[in-house]
Formats: structure tokens, sequence, C-alpha cells
């Protein structure tokens, strides 16, 4: 597709739409809590449903934390109550995060009804999570201009920090 191109198909207008959003940068973020919550359950790990529900809880409690965070935060800073408008935006933010965290659940649940061993689903989720944070720094360097070369090498140290927690996990277990 041409630079100037519009996207085609609704799978391309939403991905255009989502890496213009301020949710990118939240989805990262929950991405990044859900890959060390695998990894930390990884080394003495509990069934697959156990893992499902501590991603979900966590999911659920960071976006609560998130919530509270924000709505103090803006009542400080603006002296005035939270309007409707802005806590769709806030929700939108924060499903995001959520989002993020608990995607690998997706992969437990398989494990749940056999598609997968416990063990390919903690393998899958570990890695389509560092491939996910180093798939937002491609993009995000592509979309600021970066060249190819400089993209691929974002791209790259952003997937090392997370492949970096792994092989710190792996080597204290």
């Amino acid at each position: 597709m041409n630079a100037g191109a519009a996207p085609r198909g609704p799978l391309g207008r939403f991905v255009v739409a989502h890496l213009g959003s301020r949710q990118v940068s939240r989805v990262v973020y929950g991405s990044i809590i859900g890959l060390a919550l695998v990894v930390a359950l990884e080394a003495h790990p509990p069934p697959a449903g156990a893992v499902v529900a501590s991603l979900l809880g966590t999911a659920v409690a960071v976006g609560l934390a998130e919530l509270y965070s924000e709505l103090v935060g803006f009542e400080t800073t603006r002296r005035r109550k939270v309007g409707r408008t802005e806590l769709r935006e806030l929700g939108v933010d924060i499903a995001a995060v959520a989002f993020g965290i608990a995607f690998p659940a997706v992969f437990f649940l398989l494990a749940i009804l056999g598609a997968l061993e416990d063990e390919t689903a903690f393998t899958l989720a570990k890695w389509t999570g560092v491939g996910l944070i180093g798939v937002y720094g491609f993009a995000g360097a592509r979309l600021s201009g970066a060249g190819l070369p400089v993209a691929l090498v974002q791209a790259a140290a952003v997937a090392l920090i997370g492949a970096a927690l792994i092989l710190l996990k792996s080597l204290v277990h």
C-alpha cells in the first residue's frame, strides 16, 4: 500500500485508527504487565484455569487502580468532577490496559479446552507478548518518520527488553 493510500477494509481502517490513538501506549503498558505476570507464574506453573483467573484478576485490579488514580488526578488538577464524556474516554483507555494484560489468557483458555498443552500456552503467551511489544515499537518508529533500518532496530530493542525479562526469570529459577 502506498504511504498516502487509504487502508482497505474494516480491519485496515481499525488498525490505522488504533495506531493513531492513545490506546497504543495503554495496550503496550498492559502487555508488559501481562508478560511479567506470565513469566512469574511459569516458575511454578499453576493449572491453566488459575493462570486465566490471575490474568483477568490482574486486568481488573490494574484497571480499577488506573480508574481511581485518573479520577483523583483529574479532580485535583482541574478542580471539578469528571464529566460523562471524560469518563467514557477514561474507560476506553482503561479497557486498552486491561486488554493488554488479559490477552495471554486466550492461550490458557485453549489449554483448558485441550487444544494446547499448558507448557505451550506459556510459550505462546510469552513470545506473542514480546512480539506485540516489538511490532508496536516498529509501528511507532515508522509512523514517526524513521526509515526501515531504524524502525527495525527500535523494534528489536524493545522486544529485547521483553526477552531479557524472560531470560532473567529463567536464570533465577
